[in-house]
């Protein structure tokens, strides 16, 4: 295995926000074996940031220290339980890519989250969840390297801090772990998931009973309702849902259906409820409007979009407005869902 250098890249194309960024120094990751290399490499830097699709991130014009791109590729069965098929996936496989192939193998149990964009190796980063699966509910197994100590750890997803939007690799992981593959458990009893309104009204599920719906059938839903809804990145650059659906007390979520009665709310453990993040947002006017080159979208209020031009510091200008607004209308705080790339805003 040659020794690893890095070298400059212009990270333009390498996020779906299409923002102008570069880094100093940047080495793509498609063998096991690279990794001790890369961590020796790693160790020349102040900070290391991992890159998959780019689609969940937010990049300055500098980034700072090393950036590495995983494109580990793979997918394979590796056994089954008495409940579950166990799929392995390698990082830098396409997410929407796996899902396709599991439904082709005729393995249900993903495919609510087809046509999310990104890797499989950021789909455990962000904990990806869709029309009423998160992916966590699925993973059995994270496998990552640790940068740091030059070592391959294995975490069962019990010990992965999964939560909305969130893990311990989004965390106090940042830089630190690089996810290699995940192993997923997909059910051999399935049955679809159809909670969702936006599911329910989808002509090719109406008039179907449950009994007779198939993977293949959610899997078509998902897609054509999110394309519907959702901008394409190749054609308009964005980085999907902006915001996190906020969570507030219920005495809260209470007052506040006592001031906007259409108001969607959906109850949730612990005495919570989660509101819909592009509900408020359209409400404060916000939806299809811009501000400079970035605007919130015309279709999905929840989703900024890069109109041609923009830089991080125009996107962090529209967030800062948008969450201003939703705060002095509603009282609830809008939480970021994209990383924050290191670097200088």
């Amino acid at each position: 295995m040659p020794v690893l250098a890095a070298a400059p890249q212009d990270l333009r194309a390498l996020n779906t926000l299409g923002l102008p960024a570069r880094a100093a120094a940047f080495v793509a990751v498609d063998a096991l074996a690279q990794l001790p290399g890369v961590s020796r490499l790693a160790r020349q830097y102040a900070s290391a940031l991992v890159l998959g699709g780019g689609s969940n991130l937010v990049l300055p014009d500098e980034v700072d220290g090393l950036v590495i791109a995983a494109r580990l590729p793979g997918v394979r069965r590796v056994g089954e339980t008495d409940d579950a098929v166990l799929v392995e996936a390698a990082a830098g496989e396409s997410w929407h890519g796996l899902v396709q192939w599991c439904v082709a193998q005729g393995l249900g149990g993903l495919e609510n989250l087809a046509l999310i964009p990104g890797t499989v190796g950021a789909a455990p980063v962000q904990n990806i969840g869709a029309y009423g699966l998160e992916v966590a509910e699925r993973l059995v197994q994270v496998h990552a390297w640790d940068l740091a100590a030059a070592q391959a750890v294995v975490w069962p997803a019990g010990e992965c801090g999964f939560a909305y939007r969130d893990s311990r690799f989004k965390q106090a992981g940042q830089g630190r772990w690089l996810i290699t593959s995940v192993v997923l458990a997909l059910p051999k009893a399935w049955a679809p998931r159809m909670e969702y309104p936006d599911l329910q009204r989808h002509a090719g599920l109406q008039d179907k009973p449950a009994a007779q719906v198939r993977p293949q059938d959610i899997f078509d839903a998902v897609c054509a309702v999110r394309r519907a809804k959702l901008p394409d990145p190749a054609v308009l650059g964005n980085a999907g849902s902006f915001f996190k659906n906020p969570v507030v007390a219920d005495a809260q979520a209470d007052a506040l259906q006592q001031r906007f009665p259409e108001m969607p709310r959906y109850r949730v453990a612990d005495g919570q409820s989660k509101l819909a993040a592009g509900w408020l947002i359209d409400r404060c006017g916000w939806k299809g409007r811009a501000l400079g080159p970035v605007a919130m979208h015309e279709r999905q209020a929840l989703v900024m979009v890069n109109r041609g031009g923009a830089s991080a510091a125009d996107v962090l200008r529209l967030e800062a407005a948008v969450r201003a607004d939703v705060l002095a209308g509603f009282g609830v705080s809008l939480e970021r869902e994209p990383i924050l790339a290191p670097g200088r805003y």
